[in-house]
């Protein structure tokens, strides 16, 4: 018998072993740390999400693709397992950690693999011994990369709201909104501005919009390029908008890219801003000595 063909009789007698003695690996498999911490509330669960998964690697090895990780089969461990190890990592685990809970898995099957296998020096029962140790191999490596891949799901959403957080718009006056910027503005981060302020000026039927820089270290033609595009979308929904915050630096800058923000409102600070639109409203307001200073 050939090399391949030997590998093949193995892999498929570790798929008929694993249907064979589905009940004892998975009454095993769900006292394992990966399981047991998962489902909390449900041993039978456990067994049964158990099963599903035993039901997929017999699958997988059946059909010979033991160290093939695009396996159809695997799709249902990913779908079973990957929920459970990302179900771990959101509750702080760590990658090397599910990784160990994973790798705990093969002893179980390992034991009572050894309990049927009645000759262990047998060649076949090496062949068979070393089918199911790459396939557990394999099964890890599946996991491990369900597990990063949620992991970066996770860090996208978190990315996201930081940004929503970091950008807010803010009611200054009646018909009159503002967003402080700080720090960098880049293309992800003006999306969530665009979209946080147009909302912003539908909720609260703002006339005028405030996009105070102050915050923001450097201005570059991309940021202005960010910045206009949210002026004319405040414009299509009706309201003005005046971006201030405009320091020395900045203003320099600004003419030396050639920059056009001709057709823009530009206040040196946001009270300056906030003046305008009070004024354009026919808002009358006194810029004197603060309530309760003295005077002769």
């Amino acid at each position: 018998m050939s090399e391949q063909d030997a590998a093949q009789e193995a892999a498929e007698w570790v798929g008929a072993f694993l249907t064979r003695r589905r009940e004892q690996i998975a009454q095993r498999w769900a006292d394992a740390t990966l399981f047991r911490t998962v489902f909390t509330l449900s041993r039978d669960e456990s067994v049964e999400a158990c099963k599903t998964v035993i039901d997929a690697l017999a699958t997988v090895a059946t059909s010979g693709r033991l160290d093939d990780i695009t396996a159809p089969a695997f799709g249902t461990v990913r779908d079973q397992l990957g929920r459970m190890a990302a179900s771990r990592a959101w509750t702080g685990s760590s990658s090397a950690q599910i990784a160990d809970e994973v790798a705990d898995l093969r002893e179980p099957v390992t034991s009572v693999l050894r309990e049927e296998v009645t000759d262990q020096s047998d060649a076949a029962a090496q062949d068979s011994l070393l089918a199911l140790t790459v396939l557990m191999g394999t099964l890890r490596l599946v996991i491990m990369e369900t597990t990063l891949m949620a992991g970066e799901e996770l860090i996208e959403r978190q990315r996201q709201q930081l940004m929503e957080v970091a950008t807010p718009v803010i009611s200054l006056w009646e018909n009159i909104v503002a967003v402080p910027l700080i720090g960098t503005l880049d293309s992800a981060r003006s999306q969530v501005v665009m979209e946080s302020l147009l909302d912003a000026i539908v909720a609260q039927r703002a006339r005028y919009a405030i996009l105070d820089i102050t915050g923001v270290p450097t201005v570059d033609s991309l940021v202005a390029q960010h910045l206009m595009k949210t002026v004319a979308a405040a414009r299509l929904m009706g309201a003005e908008c005046i971006v201030s915050g405009i320091r020395p630096a900045i203003a320099q800058t600004i003419v030396q890219l050639g920059i056009d923000l001709s057709s823009v409102i530009t206040r040196a600070t946001l009270a300056d801003a906030l003046a305008y639109a009070l004024g354009q409203q026919g808002v009358e307001f006194s810029s004197g000595p603060a309530t309760g200073a003295g005077t002769r």
